[in-house]
């Protein structure tokens, strides 16, 4: 049961967070105006891509904390969440796709670590963030490409 709560609260802790960040930085007419490369994705994919990211960002960070909570890996988790949530009021709030770009190099740069440092605690945690660093990987090429197209 335990195990169940730790889970759940992750979970809803770590979408809600994710929600209340898309919702309070909507992409607008700004983000509208932007030239964007032609692999930018229509913007109905975001919602559900980020949903499942979320769920398994959260399970991978549950399986840490139940295992490790003090480890390197689970501060490592901690801080990409606070760049990942930081990332949309920066882009769409500042309007600083250059910014942005910066802080979401070093994200991909704690995902990757996380990766790294959660192997020898969780290897399916690590295994959970996969996804995750591509679609981060992704994500930061059209930044930097909307950075420097416009």
């Amino acid at each position: 049961m335990r195990r169940f709560i730790i889970h759940l609260v992750f979970i809803v802790v770590v979408i809600g967070f994710g929600a209340l960040s898309g919702v309070s930085n909507t992409p607008g007419d700004w983000y509208q105006s932007l030239a964007k490369p032609a692999f930018n994705p229509p913007p109905w994919i975001f919602a559900p891509v980020w949903t499942m990211l979320y769920v398994l960002i959260a399970i991978a960070g549950a399986r840490i904390w139940e295992k490790a909570p003090a480890s390197a890996a689970m501060q490592i988790w901690f801080a990409q969440m606070v760049l990942n949530f930081v990332w949309s009021p920066i882009f769409f709030g500042l309007q600083a796709p250059g910014l942005a770009l910066i802080v979401i190099v070093v994200m991909l740069l704690a995902i990757l670590g996380f990766i790294q440092q959660a192997r020898p605690i969780d290897r399916p945690a690590s295994f959970l963030f996969a996804p995750y660093a591509l679609w981060v990987a992704f994500a930061t090429l059209l930044n930097a490409s909307i950075f420097l197209m416009n």
